[in-house]
């Protein structure tokens, strides 16, 4: 793959907050990446319960940026070399519903999708996909993830 159609080039750089919380991690060659939620420049693109206030497009357009940041510190833990992915071992995908919607695994599918157009069968994955009542800052969705590294 040459560097300008490289999906790695587009993943931003991220620091080590200083929180109670680890963003991730690494345990052997078993990298632990905490769960994301939609932001991007620090702050929430989305807010709110799907389908009521974020459409299931949105929704699905939130895991996706989700899925962006648990990419971003992989790409940390790596120190930027992707070839150390040995594969996506599991995925958790979260997402704030209404009382009566029950298709969190489209949604969370957003997430899934991409990690296999990414990374190929390297991002092939266990998952589980859950509707829950309320997130961190009223996010729509929040994904971790695990990986297996070299």
């Amino acid at each position: 793959m040459d560097a300008t159609n490289n999906p790695f080039n587009s993943i931003p750089d991220v620091k080590i907050p200083s929180a109670a919380y680890r963003p991730y991690v690494l345990h052997g060659n078993i990298l632990h990446i905490s769960g994301q939620l939609p932001v991007k420049d620090g702050k929430a693109v989305w807010v709110g319960q799907v389908p009521d206030t974020v459409s299931v497009v949105d929704a699905q357009n939130a895991a996706r940026l989700c899925t962006e940041n648990v990419l971003a510190w992989l790409k940390h833990a790596c120190e930027g070399d992707f070839g150390r992915v040995d594969r996506c071992l599991r995925i958790a995908g979260y997402v704030a519903t209404g009382a009566e919607f029950k298709d969190a695994p489209i949604v969370v599918n957003a997430a899934s999708e991409m990690l296999t157009s990414i990374l190929g069968a390297r991002g092939e994955h266990a998952r589980i996909a859950l509707g829950v009542a309320s997130l961190p800052f009223g996010a729509p969705v929040e994904i971790e993830a695990q990986f297996s590294l070299r």
